[in-house]
């Protein structure tokens, strides 16, 4: 037979005509070569994964398929659900018994495999862990606890929000009081120009809130002198005389323009002066 028309083994160079081969990335091996070559070891009884057995594997870990097996009640795990704790295998039930956590409702192991819900330490199946109030699965939507229970947003709302006095709607964060009443922060506005008040200084008027911009505009008295509001809410001074006001920066003679604060002063018609304009008058 030429070398043209040999089939042999790459390793060892028997002849594979009528014998089983395997081929590995395009070149072919006697069953022999390639389980000393390429087999893998099983993890349980250390010998080679042969050509005829099914290897399982699991994170680059080998096994035979008979040696699949719980690491505590040796059933086998082929086809079968299984946990890994500490680089053992383990079927379900087995897991669960040792190292499964348990639902803080029904007190029932929470299986590998099934969805849990935790807070703050506690476990929860699924299908337990419930709104307080109308009992309908929280599942991820939000929540919020109070009073050892969990409530949908919903019915929080429902049962234990303040209603904002403005919008009628429920307050869930943050938010104003003014004179007893609740508000929503974006709620809470000038009763003349509508700008949010909250972290604002304001007054009122008649009970209702005013920036000190409108407040002053609508209410203050109006300097004589100047004829810009007069307000007593950033402590400014002010001078009062015959139902009239001026700034004490404003209280000055028309004639001269010195200050009349603290001074004595003479009018004529509507104008006051200082004594000595005044006698020159």
């Amino acid at each position: 037979m030429s070398t043209s028309e040999r089939f042999d083994c790459h390793y060892c160079k028997d002849s594979l005509l009528g014998k089983k081969y395997i081929m590995k990335e395009d070149t072919q091996y006697c069953t022999k070569c390639y389980e000393n070559l390429f087999a893998n070891c099983c993890e349980e009884c250390s010998t080679p994964i042969g050509c005829n057995s099914k290897d399982l594997s699991y994170k680059d870990r080998h096994w035979h398929e008979q040696c699949f097996k719980c690491a505590k009640c040796s059933r086998s795990l082929a086809d079968k659900a299984f946990a890994a704790r500490e680089d053992l295998l383990l079927c379900t039930e087995c897991h669960a018994i040792d190292y499964s956590s348990k639902c803080i409702t029904c007190k029932k192991t929470i299986l590998p495999g099934s969805r849990k819900m935790e807070y703050k330490g506690n476990s929860w199946h699924e299908t337990c862990f419930l709104c307080h109030r109308c009992q309908q699965p929280l599942g991820t939507k939000s929540f919020i606890p109070k009073e050892n229970g969990y409530f949908c947003v919903p019915c929080f709302e429902k049962q234990f929000a303040y209603q904002c006095c403005a919008c009628k709607k429920a307050i869930t964060t943050g938010g104003v009081t003014y004179q007893d009443k609740p508000w929503h922060r974006e709620c809470f506005l000038c009763t003349g120009c509508k700008r949010q008040l909250s972290g604002q200084r304001f007054t009122s008027r008649e009970n209702y809130p005013y920036c000190l911009e409108c407040f002053s505009n609508l209410y203050a008295k109006k300097c004589v002198g100047c004829t810009k509001p007069i307000t007593s809410l950033a402590g400014a001074k002010y001078i009062s005389f015959e139902e009239r006001q001026w700034h004490s920066e404003c209280f000055n003679c028309m004639q001269c323009s010195v200050s009349l604060v603290g001074r004595g002063f003479l009018t004529q018609r509507d104008d006051i002066l200082c004594t000595e304009c005044g006698r020159e008058k």
